[in-house]
């Protein structure tokens, strides 16, 4: 009987190291006009809520980079978030991001699900690696979400000894986001006319962050009922003989 012995997998070296200015990065289409819609609401509604700020940096379809076995990896999520970077200069674009070289590692990670057999489920260890392997083992992104948008469904991953686990929603479906202190969770309606399954945040307290649109809305219907009770106002001094703008 012949022995089989399985080789052993060594662990990645990973280091992290300036991208290159002529590395070429990727630029694949997205796959469906959803996608971009959705990562732009969502931090839209950070913005409006005030929970930008100048040392974050939150990014969409923009490469993450590191060096896995003297090779450079680089992967663009749909959405991610990153506490604190290092700033660059007024005249410099930020291309890329190299997590521990230019900051703070990547907090949270979000990919939304292609339709045909893709990467964001994927484990797959060796070059180009899962999406699942290199947040998990190579960035070690604490919390990675995937949101299906054919479905709908959405779930979070969080760290923990190093691997990602699953998560259980909310009551109310949502699930909470601990680097942002927020619940995310899939809302159904309209923003810029397209009417869609969201992905949205809501606070600890259940208040739902606003778009800036929505808030506008709001703002413009407060405004709208200050006037309707001013112009209620001074009808009612008339009818009393009494001059509204001599008041004023």
């Amino acid at each position: 009987m012949v022995l089989q012995i399985n080789p052993i997998q060594k662990e990645p070296i990973v280091t992290w190291e300036a991208l290159p200015a002529d590395f070429i990065l990727p630029d694949d289409p997205v796959e469906n006009i959803q996608q971009p819609t959705l990562a732009a609401a969502l931090t839209d509604a950070l913005g409006t809520a005030g929970r930008i700020q100048p040392q974050m940096l939150i990014g969409s379809n923009f490469g993450l980079v590191a060096t896995v076995n003297k090779k450079i990896v680089v992967k663009a999520p749909y959405w991610f978030y990153v506490p604190q970077v290092q700033p660059v200069a007024a005249d410099v674009i930020r291309r890329s991001y190299t997590p521990n070289l230019e900051g703070a590692a990547v907090a949270v990670v979000m990919e939304f699900l292609s339709d045909t057999e893709g990467g964001e489920l994927s484990v797959h260890s060796t070059p180009p690696f899962g999406k699942v392997y290199f947040y998990e083992r190579i960035l070690q992104v604490p919390t990675y979400v995937t949101y299906d948008t054919y479905e709908p469904s959405l779930e979070v991953r969080c760290l923990q000894n190093g691997l990602y686990t699953l998560q259980s929603a909310d009551a109310n479906g949502s699930f909470w986001i601990p680097e942002l202190e927020l619940f995310l969770g899939i809302w159904q309606g309209e923003r810029l006319c397209q009417t869609m399954n969201w992905l949205r945040w809501w606070d600890r307290e259940g208040n739902l962050l606003l778009w800036s649109s929505e808030q506008a809305e709001q703002e413009r219907q407060r405004a709208e009922q200050e006037r309707d009770r001013a112009e209620k106002l001074a009808a009612k001094l008339r009818e009393l003989g009494i001059d509204p703008d001599a008041i004023a």
